[in-house]
């Protein structure tokens, strides 16, 4: 069974920065595009970021310059770095493939907040 493990959320201050991390199970991570995605309460599951297999990247309009996705491939984890983040950037966390998804994990709340 792969699983999915978020981690790294927490309350921070907005203009603050995060790392989260998306541990994968399994030996399938370096061959599948991964994203991270996020929901707040009310709205609906969305894709904020996306690495390719070749390391190629994309980010939603309201998150790029801010965010940065990256993976390691040995280490069958994969990376956000999100600075300078928004009290609308609050929300929890999930990482999967971008397509074909996989049993979702618990994710991981980020809460942006003075």
């Amino acid at each position: 069974q792969v699983q999915l493990v978020e981690s790294g959320g927490g309350l921070v201050q907005p203009g603050g920065s995060l790392r989260l991390s998306c541990g994968v199970s399994g030996s399938f991570f370096s061959f599948n595009a991964m994203g991270w995605y996020r929901q707040a309460p009310g709205t609906q599951r969305e894709l904020v970021a996306s690495i390719s297999i070749f390391g190629s990247t994309n980010y939603a309009d309201s998150v790029k310059g801010r965010f940065t996705v990256s993976r390691d491939n040995a280490k069958n984890t994969m990376y956000l770095q999100m600075n300078s983040l928004k009290p609308e950037d609050t929300a929890v966390y999930y990482c999967n493939r971008v397509q074909n998804y996989l049993p979702w994990g618990q994710g991981t709340q980020v809460t942006v907040s003075s």
